[in-house]
Formats: structure tokens, sequence, C-alpha cells
């Protein structure tokens, strides 16, 4: 409950022409953010029979994407998964925190861990909290200049090949930066409403328009305007709980392959 995580990025991704292969790391009845104490099942021990299973099939897999990992056992199930399909294109959104705090069950150990992580990805998508957390700083909130989210994004080079760096303060601009052969800096005006899943929302269409033939650049402009179309599309009355009304939205990600 709640439009995130797996909720959300499983629809996005299927209507984009996708397959896409579910695995959760953790079963969860609500997301984290405000709606009490949810009902948890850990799918490490699944997780490990399913991905043997996988390999039994002789399945092969085009692109493997992490999400939110809730502790180092989980982490170390993507490991896994990056191991036994290593020609797979391997992103990974390294969700520990927002708005300049790691979450309550993020521990120093555990950035370690998602840190290494990334650093077996081709393409990592923080957020600007996850950012300064990957690069061992001390999250801030302060707005940035154009320059300074630009280098950021490149400073991430260090530990993946490509980054884009999310929900960064511009001003009166909130925006994403990219690194790596594909340099870009996008920018939306800032909507001052604030929606669980939306990360997993702008991951989904990033993911899947990579997976479509675009480029870098282009993907992230594609996954920030649907992410703000969903946002405006979300009526001012609706509770922010339960995230933005993005259904009405996913005709519009479809190839045009489909609509013939």
């Amino acid at each position: 409950m709640g439009r995130c995580s797996l909720a959300v990025i499983l629809p996005v991704l299927s209507v984009m022409g996708v397959q896409p292969v579910a695995l959760p790391t953790v079963v969860l009845s609500t997301h984290t953010g405000g709606l009490g104490d949810p009902a948890r099942l850990d799918g490490s021990t699944y997780g490990a029979q399913a991905l043997e299973h996988y390999r039994a099939l002789g399945v092969e897999f085009d692109c493997i994407y992490t999400g939110y990992l809730g502790g180092e056992a989980q982490v170390a199930l993507a490991e896994k998964a990056f191991a036994l399909w290593p020609a797979a294109k391997k992103v990974v959104d390294p969700v520990m925190g927002d708005n300049g705090k790691a979450y309550s069950t993020v521990t120093p150990a555990l950035i370690d861990r998602i840190r290494a992580l990334c650093q077996a990805a081709d393409l990592i998508l923080p957020n600007y909290t996850e950012a300064q957390l990957l690069l061992q700083r001390t999250p801030q909130t302060e707005p940035l200049t154009d320059e300074a989210a630009q280098a950021l994004a490149d400073e991430l080079t260090a530990i993946a090949p490509g980054a884009v760096v999310t929900g960064l303060p511009l001003g009166q601009y909130i925006g994403c930066a990219g690194s790596g052969s594909d340099r870009f800096l996008v920018k939306k005006l800032h909507i001052r409403r604030s929606f669980p899943g939306t990360g997993d929302l702008y991951g989904a269409v990033l993911i899947g328009s990579l997976l479509q033939g675009n480029a870098l650049s282009a993907a992230a402009d594609n996954a920030a305007e649907f992410v703000a179309l969903a946002i405006q599309n979300t009526p001012p009355e609706q509770d922010t709980r339960f995230g933005v009304w993005f259904e009405p939205l996913l005709p519009r990600l479809c190839p045009v392959a489909w609509n013939d």
C-alpha cells in the first residue's frame, strides 16, 4: 500500500515493453513513511532459491535493477544476482536516506556494503542525500549551483561508471545530473509537494527508456517529465502518503509498436 517500490516499478516496466521478473527482498504491508509499523516478510531465503531456479532454467537477463535493500543479507542477494549474470546491465538505486538524513534503519556498515554494491554496478541512481553518503560526506540540503550539481555527479564516477543524481536543489528548480560519457543536467520547476515512491517511478521510467534504446540523458529527461506530470495529475486533496496518481498516464510510456 502506498504506490512505491515494486507496486510502481512493475506496471511501468511492463507498459514500456519490458518483461519484469520481480524478486522481492522484503515484503512490507505498507511503505514506512507515516503509515505505522508495517508487517514485514524477509525475502532473502526465497530470493536465493529463486535465483538458483532461474539459473537452472538457463534464463538470461538484460538488466538487473536493485532498489530498497533492508539489510546486509539482502545486499548479498543482489551481489549474487550480479555474479550469476555478469553480462546484464546492472543498475543500483542505493536507497539509504533523503532530505539530508540517512533512514533510521541504515547503519554505517550497511552504507559501506551498499557502496561496495554500487562499485559493481554500471549505473547508480542516488538522490542528493545518498550521493553524499556514498562519497562519505555529511549530507547537506542547501541549494546548489548548476556547476556544483554537475561536479557532484562527476565525482561519483570514482564509484560507478555512470550515475544520475536526483532531487538536486537548484533554487526554484529541482534537478538531476548525470555523469560518465553522457553528462547532463535536467531541471524542472520545483513542485512543493512530497510523495513516497517518486524515486521508484523515476528509476523505472529511466530504465525502461534505456532498454528501449535511448541515451541516458534522454532517459533521464523522460523520467523527470513523467514524474512531474504524475505529481501534477494528483489532486491537491489526495493524502500524500498514498503516492502519485501515475496510472492514468501509463499510455504515454507505451512504445509506438505497441500502439499500432
